[in-house]
């Protein structure tokens, strides 16, 4: 018996000298249990049901574990951006570079150029389309230069028809009447003209525009050039004795006009026979937009009709202002004179402006130097004789003219 207990002591001791067991040894001899088996099933379902609520320690936080390396050398690219190499690196290695002028990219190693009628977006990740760009109706510098326009041709008409209704006074009738009507009418086509250049341009408002322009506004000048001459010869043919006297007739301003004009005519016709203006997009010019607008097709042309026409400008100017000192029943010559100083000031300030504008504006500035030069001619010109035939008809006759010219050439 003695033993026995002894025996049974040892056990004792020895199970209190061994540690406690774990939960995970408690689970097991708890599922060993046949009588255990439904209690050993619903821990199993709690602890899978609570699994994803521990918190997970990342592999490279946990003590003593290496860190994983990264197999890049660069980030990828974001978009609008290109992948460049870099020298002696590999080929993982690369800068990022922001796609040029015109060109997009979603996140590929090249960029793309955008379609003809598209440019890229802030980001330079897309194409958008361009914005198209003509001096319309529906803008105001449109509205504001036809209304000018329209305004002028009227008031020119007007001054046209008070010198029909007075086509017998002593003013309408001084320095060849014909003229006057010929220049009044060639300046409501002027103004009109400068119509054709609002608005969406086409093929025949292209071929027609500059041509018709250029005819019309040198049958003006050559009108206030036949103006000049015929100032010059009236005073020198009442001289005794004057060679000039046989070319004092109504036919000597005719024949200015008439060759005048053919040298024009065949500059326009060679030109659009040769090569003739045509409706173009332009998309260099103006980063974003489409310009519709008129290809010259020829500069050289386009240029010779405008010196052509300074030209006569010019020699209009200079006949006038050397007859401006002629009496004063000729003293039209002042007055072409001041026209000649405004329409040469214009177009010589016209050809700076027209090649450092871009888009609509180029349009602009030309409408602006046609309603200029032309309203130059009406005012300096026309609009003294209007003030004397319905303001002073006191002075609208041919005694207080000639008398009035006496009477200075007396005092002096």
């Amino acid at each position: 018996m003695a033993a026995v207990a002894q025996e049974q002591v040892a056990t004792a001791d020895s199970l209190a000298s061994e540690p406690p067991l774990t939960e995970a040894e408690e689970f097991l001899l708890t599922v060993r249990d046949p009588d255990n088996l439904a209690e050993s099933t619903n821990r199993i379902l709690d602890v899978s049901a609570n699994v994803d609520d521990r918190p997970r320690v990342p592999q490279a936080e946990l003590p003593g574990m290496p860190t994983i390396p990264q197999s890049l050398c660069s980030e990828s690219c974001s978009a609008g951006y290109r992948k460049a190499a870099q020298p002696g690196q590999p080929i993982c290695c690369f800068n990022c570079i922001m796609c040029s002028q015109g060109k997009i990219s979603n996140q590929t190693a090249d960029c793309m150029k955008c379609p003809k009628d598209g440019w890229p977006n802030d980001g330079k990740d897309k194409c958008i389309k361009k914005v198209t760009e003509f001096l319309s109706y529906e803008e105001p510098l449109g509205i504001v230069l036809a209304t000018v326009s329209v305004f002028l041709s009227a008031a020119t008409a007007a001054i046209l028809a008070i010198f029909l209704q007075y086509h017998h006074t002593a003013v309408v009738k001084a320095n060849n009447r014909e003229l006057s009507y010929m220049l009044l009418f060639s300046l409501i086509l002027c103004f009109l003209s400068s119509l054709i250049f609002i608005g969406r341009p086409n093929h025949v408002t292209c071929v027609f525009r500059q041509v018709a322009f250029g005819i019309i506004f040198t049958l003006s000048v050559c009108c206030v050039l036949a103006k000049s001459i015929v100032v010059v010869i009236a005073f020198n043919a009442s001289k005794p004795n004057s060679r000039l006297r046989k070319y004092s007739g109504p036919r000597l301003p005719k024949t200015i006009v008439l060759l005048s004009m053919v040298v024009q005519i065949l500059i326009c016709v060679s030109w659009l026979i040769h090569s003739p203006p045509f409706q173009d997009e332009n998309t260099i010019s103006l980063i974003g937009k489409i310009i519709i607008e008129c290809n010259e097709c020829s500069p050289v042309a386009f240029w010779c009709m405008l010196s052509y026409m300074g030209l006569l400008a010019t020699v209009s100017l200079v006949v006038a202002f050397l007859s401006r000192k002629l009496p004063d029943s000729f003293n039209e010559a002042k007055y072409i004179t001041f026209s000649m100083l405004v329409f040469v000031s214009v177009w010589m300030s016209f050809i700076p402006a027209y090649l450092s504008t871009q888009g609509k504006y180029v349009v602009a500035v030309e409408i602006f130097a046609i309603i200029s030069s032309g309203a130059g001619l009406i005012l300096c010109i026309f609009v003294p004789k209007c003030y004397i035939i319905l303001l002073r008809p006191d002075m609208n006759t041919r005694d207080y003219l000639m008398g009035k010219g006496v009477f200075k050439n007396g005092k002096d």
